[in-house]
């Protein structure tokens, strides 16, 4: 374990378990066909774990391609060394294109504008460029609506300075509405058939519309050949019904933070600001070292609970930005400088990043990217057991 500055106690961290993330990625791996490449999703800092860290172990591991959402996060991740084949999910803008060929990365490209830019950028490099083609399905977001799809296929396959690396669609409710879903892969592999897509050499085109969520790829005549795992390999199932949910993954993240002080107060006190709690007894109150500046949302006001000594210890009145107040009449002997989970666990006792997300109204992707650069990141790396 390492901490960013040995000298300074810890008020709040996340620790992030590195050993789990590499046992998750092998459990993931071990449920998958054999001819299924591993894309490990690490955009958003890795979803708030760190980029470095967490693609350093995944590299270790055996990832086939990362998958980061812009220039700036492939420069960071191409850091750790050559070779490793990078996808931006995200589109490039005009000036940002030069750096494809710069960073060694394959571009997702939606439309013809950009395989004509694309195009120039590998002729000033002198080299073929790689792009994932990408597909909109129904999401209506990124990708050439799949009824237009063989124009932009030929277009790639016409560009003497660009390289199709891989193919692929993104599916907009994998995790309640099965139906659609299955409209959207039949719309996915009739542009793959109309383009002529995998073709000759499918090993070396990546073709993907499954994540963790939404996984049915199988062995046999399906064209699909790789996977994008983002939550799964931290440890957080982001779909009860995922074909992935017989995989028994660990938790990766954890939040901490420490008591600052305990106090007591008088029945019919009011908490925090805006009064919007009132105390129904005498009680005792511990005041954690963290708050909405920390990634404590202030939805969870009045709503959470963190555990200490063992405990569930609920939130009383508004989440603060450097402080929040939680109610231990109950657990005996709260001290200044204990710890206070917010996220994780302690005794027998656990808080999921789901419940905290639900306590806050929202989803684990936001609640990870949600807890803030002054909260260290505190690595575990021992493989153990």
């Amino acid at each position: 374990m390492t901490t960013p500055n040995a000298s300074l106690p810890l008020r709040c961290w996340a620790e992030i378990d590195l050993a789990a993330l590499e046992r998750n990625l092998r459990l993931i791996r071990g449920s998958l066909p054999p001819h299924i490449r591993y894309v490990a999703v690490v955009k958003a800092d890795a979803y708030g774990h760190g980029l470095q860290q967490v693609a350093a172990r995944l590299m270790h591991a055996g990832a086939d391609l990362f998958a980061v959402a812009n220039i700036a996060e492939a420069a960071q991740l191409r850091e750790l060394g050559p070779g490793w084949p990078i996808l931006v999910l995200s589109p490039l803008l005009p000036d940002e294109d030069r750096f494809v060929a710069e960073y060694d990365v394959a571009a997702t490209v939606s439309s013809r504008e950009e395989v004509d830019r694309l195009e120039a950028a590998g002729r000033l490099a002198g080299r073929p460029l790689q792009v994932h083609l990408k597909i909109d399905t129904g999401m209506g977001r990124l990708g050439v609506w799949h009824e237009r799809a063989v124009a932009l296929a030929s277009a790639i396959a016409e560009a003497p300075h660009l390289r199709l690396a891989g193919v692929f669609t993104h599916f907009a409710s994998p995790d309640d509405d099965p139906a659609f879903t299955e409209e959207q892969r039949r719309r996915f592999l009739s542009a793959l058939a109309a383009c002529g897509l995998p073709g000759a050499d499918p090993g070396a085109l990546y073709v993907h519309a499954d994540n963790s969520a939404g996984l049915e790829t199988m062995p046999g005549a399906s064209p699909f050949n790789a996977v994008r795992i983002g939550l799964l390999q931290f440890g957080i199932l982001p779909h009860p019904g995922s074909f992935l949910n017989q995989v028994h993954t660990e938790p990766v993240f954890s939040f901490r933070t420490r008591v600052g002080l305990v106090k007591s107060l008088p029945a019919g006190n009011t908490v925090s600001y805006g009064r919007t709690r009132t105390l129904a007894r005498d009680s005792t109150v511990a005041v954690l070292c963290a708050g909405y500046g920390d990634g404590i949302a202030r939805a969870l006001s009045n709503r959470g609970s963190v555990l200490i000594r063992g405990a569930r210890c609920p939130i009383l009145g508004r989440v603060t930005m450097d402080q929040t107040i939680v109610d231990v009449t109950d657990v005996p002997g709260v001290a200044c400088g204990d710890e206070a989970v917010l996220v994780g666990s302690q005794g027998s006792d656990e808080i999921s990043i789901g419940e905290f997300s639900r306590w806050a109204d929202t989803i684990p992707w936001e609640t990870l990217c949600s807890v803030t650069k002054r909260v260290p990141r505190i690595y575990k790396t021992a493989l153990g057991t």
